[in-house]
């Protein structure tokens, strides 16, 4: 995320850091590499222009030439203003209405608004425990209908039908109603995007607003489009009293530019930035810890949530039950850590939140190899007989030949699997004593993370 703006950035953050003294010239020297960083991340001139000005006035204060450590204090200011423009903190979506709530989806086709709507049901359901209804008003694109009912039966929400041959205003009055005869909480309505902003486009989306009166108008943008996302959301302010904004497809943004400058163009407030193409992949935009992320301070507390959401605690109270009566630690066990560490979101996904340093470290290791060597050793796992895995004592030659041909590896990497598994059990007996719950819950769940002995990789 923003890849190139943090490493531009954080070498600037070790330089003022180490500044003993802030003069006019060194400041004027850093401010120079902010704007040249920033202009080459896509961020609009006028938000450049005055985020500049912002840090130039309180860098060149007492705040800064009076502070004990003036290079960090001016790291302060940088962080505060980065954060300032994106918006301060989190802005909560709105449900304060007569259910239904209604929440439009708005913009261009290939934002990712079909998929953010899902997203953001599933959301909804799980961390606001709303009911969800969902309908497509995009008569355009039948595809754009069957892809929302696809994903809101994934998302777990309800969708209600429409056809190519209805108008969207009608689609939206037999949704709205729908959703009040049956109870329902929030109805999102996705609308019709197009491949560029038109007439059509917004005539048909004000009618829908003006016929629905959302308490949230969103709009949806793709971050990695840069300049041209904010001249979209500009167009679309101009037509719609937007309250809010989601950032899609973050995760792979490496400029970083949209995020700086959609905030104060549009002056409507982002809510949402999609993290990965998961429908769990949508995270509530927190401009302070963005901020951090960009300066390569990281983001640790969305870690913590990260792993913490990952992991089933139930499950590994039950390991911990089981090793401490001794039944022992199986392959099925083993298979079950492998799984938790997918449900994290991946390595890299965990990568993207540790801090510059910490993440050179451990970008060291090939994420990539170190994600694929997880799958390999769950085919390898899921290759072998329900007796295999509760007795791998028993697992030799002939059907280590059996595993690796069903798995499709060599047996060396059966061998491998069967040392590492080894070695954790070894592990899991010291810890029998009652401290296995203890590790987990310093570990908060980190298993298989590099460079920790005896773990899956």
């Amino acid at each position: 995320m923003a890849s190139a703006l943090t490493d531009k950035l954080s070498r600037l953050v070790k330089q003022m850091r180490g500044q003993a003294r802030i003069t006019e010239a060194n400041v004027q020297d850093m401010l120079r590499e902010v704007r040249m960083a920033l202009l080459e991340a896509d961020v609009a001139l006028p938000v450049v222009r005055d985020f500049i000005a912002r840090v130039k006035e309180k860098a060149l204060g007492q705040e800064v030439l009076g502070s004990l450590k003036p290079g960090q204090a001016l790291v302060g200011i940088v962080n505060k203003e980065l954060a300032a423009t994106m918006g301060e903190g989190v802005a909560d979506i709105n449900l304060a209405a007569q259910p239904p709530a209604v929440i439009l989806m708005a913009g261009l086709q290939g934002a990712g608004k079909t998929t953010t709507t899902a997203k953001l049901a599933k959301h909804l359901q799980e961390k606001r425990k709303k009911k969800v209804l969902t309908v497509s008003g995009d008569v355009y694109r039948p595809a754009a209908i069957e892809q929302l009912r696809t994903v809101t039966a994934q998302a777990g929400a309800e969708w209600f039908a429409s056809g190519p041959e209805q108008k969207p205003r009608e689609i939206a009055l037999a949704a709205l109603d729908y959703a009040k005869k049956h109870f329902f909480d929030v109805l999102l309505v996705d609308t019709a995007g197009r491949l560029a902003i038109d007439e059509v486009l917004m005539q048909e989306i004000k009618e829908l607003h003006a016929v629905l009166n959302p308490v949230e108008t969103l709009f949806v943008v793709d971050a990695m489009q840069g300049q041209d996302a904010v001249n979209t959301a500009r167009a679309f302010k101009e037509a719609l009293p937007l309250t809010g904004i989601v950032l899609t497809k973050l995760d792979g943004d490496s400029r970083g530019g949209a995020a700086l400058s959609v905030r104060q163009i549009t002056g409507a407030p982002i809510k949402f930035a999609g993290v990965s193409e998961k429908l769990d992949g949508l995270e509530v935009f927190d401009a302070e810890r963005h901020a951090g992320r960009i300066l390569g301070m990281g983001d640790i507390v969305a870690l913590v949530e990260q792993v913490a959401q990952g992991v089933d605690m139930e499950a590994a109270q039950k390991l911990a039950a089981k090793v401490k009566s001794g039944d022992g630690f199986d392959l099925n066990d083993f298979l079950g850590q492998l799984q938790q560490m997918k449900q994290m979101g991946g390595l890299s996904s965990l990568m993207d939140k540790l801090p510059a340093q910490l993440a050179a470290k451990a970008g060291q290791v090939d994420m990539g190899k170190a994600e694929r060597d997880i799958r390999r050793k769950e085919g390898i796992i899921c290759s072998m007989t329900p007796h295999e895995r509760r007795r791998p004592d028993i697992i030799k030659a002939t059907r280590k030949k059996r595993i690796a041909a069903g798995a499709g590896v060599q047996v060396q990497e059966v061998n491998r699997l069967l040392n590492e598994f080894d070695q954790m059990r070894t592990m899991m007996k010291k810890m029998k004593s009652g401290g296995l719950m203890k590790m987990m819950k310093k570990m908060g769940g980190m298993k298989g993370m590099p460079g920790m002995p005896g773990m899956p990789f």
